[in-house]
């Protein structure tokens, strides 16, 4: 009777042990499962940090190498600072279009001739964005494009030489940015509500000063 209370005890003992074990393995692999994830999460959103600051540091950048000429360019002719740079931001999406790379055009201002060259954009018509071909002019530099910029706000179209005059006689960005938009600049609806924004948001109203 002895012999068998103790193998009973020790198959228990082995039951339990089993138990335990296999309870081990349960607690690490939900440990390992569950680090796992919050390590993925953590990681995640290191890499997004990284990407923002990467962004933010590039904007930054290209709005110090554009300001200068800018600001030149408003303490001659009375052009706002903060209108040049905005614009150079929307029409070159920060200066990474290719139009803005290869030939240095910020703004999109079209050319003619040789000095020019066929790029593809959106133009906002009859309600709706359609892709057109165009000519663009090209630039050796972005301080020649900041340049013909200001020399566009001054001198107007062939059509209208005044094109422009409710831009440079603004008494502000807001009234320069709408005056760009009532002067046909671009076809964006939105277009002074934007140039706006992105002045806003990153404070360039002052270059202005």
């Amino acid at each position: 009777m002895a012999k068998r209370r103790r193998k009973k005890m020790r198959k228990k003992r082995a039951q339990g042990n089993i138990f335990v074990w296999l309870l081990v393995i349960v607690i690490i692999f939900l440990g390992v499962y569950v680090g796992h994830h919050f390590y993925r999460i953590w990681n995640q959103q290191r890499i997004e940090q990284a990407a923002l600051k990467r962004d933010r540091e590039a904007k930054e950048l290209f709005i110090k190498q554009v300001a200068p000429e800018a600001q030149a360019m408003q303490n001659t002719y009375h052009v706002y600072a903060s209108i040049t740079i905005a614009q150079a931001i929307l029409e070159s999406n920060w200066g990474t279009s290719k139009l803005s790379t290869e030939y240095h055009n910020l703004f999109g201002i079209k050319g003619t001739g040789a000095n020019s060259k066929v790029m593809t954009t959106k133009e906002y018509v009859g309600g709706k964005w359609i892709v057109i071909k165009d000519r663009f002019r090209v630039y050796n530099s972005w301080n020649d494009s900041i340049k013909d910029h200001t020399r566009l706000m001054l001198q107007g179209t062939d059509m209208n030489r005044q094109n422009y005059d409710r831009v440079v006689k603004a008494d502000n960005y807001e009234e320069a940015a709408k005056g760009l938009q009532q002067s046909g600049y671009a076809t964006d609806p939105n277009y002074a509500r934007k140039l706006i924004s992105v002045i806003q948001t990153y404070k360039l109203y002052n270059y202005d000063k």
